[in-house]
């Protein structure tokens, strides 16, 4: 018996929808917590800033607000004096936070960031903002964009973005989906990188095993080992036919580190242990 759905037109096209539906709300996720991330950081930075206006606080309390947050919310990056600085920027260049609560929540943080290091005036930085947002710029996009002077170049010209949110594929809704700042924001750090990375290997097996060579064949991902009662999980597990031997990868998404040498060598001997 034929799979007959396959052969008629409505099938493709119902797929392309739900394909497109899924894609729009991957973007429209990833927008709500961009846009929860930039109004936490326009609030931290305004209370800085009143801070130091009304109760006389000097620089020196952004290094310490910056080791306090670290020290209670130590997965996040997004803490540092620098970025705390930035912080400031972003509430000291919109008092009111309106712009910030619409257009600018469109944009990843580092856009925002861009805009604030590249540009002195606010409409400029709303102009090029509005246009980031419509068209999809990434980043290094709206830097050429601003080096070039497209404001001068195009002048007033009527921008349609209350009406246009830049397509899934664009460079920005790339850029959004994989902020750290986000993933940090949601407390999924390094952890989520190397599942990325786990999963871009295993979807792509064939290929990789052929790029390891001849010989390998693939066990299993997150394969579960029993040491002492006590469970762990090896990443990548691979069997070898010619060497008659397992071979454990353990991914990581951070440069490399001595510890994780002893942390493979112990994997291994602990799989020779449980497998064999």
């Amino acid at each position: 018996m034929t799979d007959a759905f396959l052969t008629t037109p409505d099938y493709p096209a119902w797929l392309a929808d739900l394909k497109s539906r899924v894609e729009q709300a991957r973007r429209r996720a990833a927008l709500s917590v961009n846009r929860e991330l930039v109004s936490l950081y326009w609030q931290i930075g305004r209370d800085i800033i009143e801070r130091q206006d009304r109760q006389g606080w000097g620089a020196k309390v952004v290094d310490q607000l910056a080791r306090d947050l670290r020290a209670a919310f130590p997965d996040m990056r997004g803490f540092s004096p620098r970025n705390l600085k930035y912080m400031r920027a972003l509430a000291e260049a919109w008092p009111s936070g309106e712009f910030v609560q619409q257009a600018a929540a469109q944009l990843p943080w580092f856009h925002l960031c861009t805009l604030l290091d590249k540009l002195k005036s606010n409409d400029l930085r709303e102009w090029y903002a509005l246009r980031a947002a419509e068209h999809g710029w990434s980043r290094s996009m709206l830097v050429m964009q601003i080096e070039t002077r497209l404001h001068e170049r195009q002048g007033n010209a009527i921008t349609n973005f209350p009406d246009r949110l830049p397509p899934p594929q664009s460079d920005l809704a790339r850029d959004t989906l994989k902020d750290p700042y986000i993933f940090d924001f949601l407390g999924l750090t390094e952890d989520a990188k190397e599942r990325d990375i786990e999963h871009a290997l295993t979807q792509h097996v064939t290929r990789f095993l052929l790029e390891l060579g001849a010989g390998f064949a693939f066990v299993g991902r997150q394969y579960r080992i029993d040491v002492g009662g006590d469970e762990f999980f090896i990443d990548l597990l691979f069997y070898h036919l010619k060497l008659r031997c397992y071979v454990v990868v353990e991914l990581k998404a951070t440069p490399f580190k001595p510890e994780y040498a002893g942390q493979l060598n112990w994997m291994v001997q602990q799989s020779e242990n449980t497998l064999f």
